[in-house]
């Protein structure tokens, strides 16, 4: 009987526990971004795949996407306000399935710690609009040691030919 006394008691503390841990958790600060769109309106500019992987965090299926394989002179810039991100002599063949750049055009990003699907990873944003653009990693072959991993979807290439 002290043993089933016992057990219960160490439960309902741990239980106690878990639930103080869960409420102490402190929330990121709510970021606001220069273009700020409705959800009906960020639906209507985008196609279904730009809007799930700007807006929802998607990703793209590897080696699918039009720029991984893209090394023209330019500029790429986040699709769903336009604003300049990555130059391309900044991109280089990663062999991971998505455009790769081992650096952003300074203040372009916005960084975001990401827990979700068991990993941590640093999520990389549009700095203007808020677009998820994809994840940045700490294992670039080039002097940054950086890896910009972007979705095509999520970007568009501008000749510096059209200039």
């Amino acid at each position: 009987m002290y043993n089933k006394i016992h057990l219960f008691g160490v439960l309902i503390f741990s239980f106690s526990m878990l639930n103080c841990q869960t409420n102490t958790k402190s929330e990121e600060p709510k970021i606001t971004y220069n273009v700020s769109k409705t959800d009906k309106e960020w639906r209507e500019e985008l196609s279904p795949e730009e809007y799930e992987i700007l807006r929802n965090k998607g990703t793209e299926r590897p080696h699918t996407g039009i720029y991984n394989m893209h090394f023209e002179d330019g500029v790429y810039v986040c699709k769903a306000c336009g604003q300049p991100l990555f130059k391309s002599n900044n991109k280089f063949m990663s062999n991971c399935g998505w455009p790769s750049y081992e650096s952003a055009i300074p203040g372009a990003i916005t960084y975001k710690k990401d827990t979700s699907l068991g990993m941590i990873r640093t999520e990389i944003l549009c700095s203007n609009c808020g677009g998820h653009q994809g994840h940045v990693f700490d294992d670039g072959p080039t002097s940054t040691g950086k890896r910009y991993c972007v979705n095509s979807a999520s970007i568009n290439f501008i000749n510096n030919k059209n200039e």
